[in-house]
């Protein structure tokens, strides 16, 4: 199979985070927190609306919802029809999939998207597992363009 990285981390992915939102609606009511770390680390259940960050907030899930299929259904065809790709490449387009599909399917299911990661510490927005991926998705995306530009180059 073609990319097989990608098929794999998008999985995996949206596995995780499908279960860690199920155990979070299921462990704590809405609005509660738990502190891990307390001042530092908490798990505390919020949703929201927008897109990372909250950007957005208010302004509609549908239009959000249609940015996730579009991005999924984008990157599902490049990892299909596309070139074999790079590791890097490969496992960065799955990381980004796999979140855009789990934060995308909060969207069309609940109109709103579950948040639990709670880092105090900083006075960070709370986050999710989805957007770990896609961060650390674009990260890959990022290296793989830096030792692409350096091999060139030499």
């Amino acid at each position: 199979m073609k990319n097989q990285a990608l098929w794999v981390g998008a999985i995996l992915v949206l596995a995780l985070d499908r279960a860690t939102k199920y155990w979070v609606m299921q462990t704590l009511p809405q609005g509660a927190t738990v502190p891990l770390w307390p001042g530092v680390f908490h798990l505390t259940h919020v949703t929201n609306t927008g897109a990372a960050f909250s950007l957005l907030a208010g302004t509609g899930s549908t239009l959000l919802s249609w940015v996730s299929v579009v991005v999924s259904l984008g990157i599902l065809g490049y990892g299909w029809l596309g070139p074999v790709l790079p590791a890097w490449e490969r496992w960065g387009y799955g990381l980004i999939l796999g979140g855009a599909m789990g934060n995308g399917l909060d969207r069309v299911l609940r109109g709103e998207v579950i948040d639990f990661l709670d880092l105090r510490l900083i006075q960070f927005p709370i986050f999710n597992g989805a957007d770990i991926a896609i961060n650390l998705g674009v990260a890959c995306l990022l290296w793989a363009n830096l030792r692409a530009r350096q091999s060139s180059q030499a």
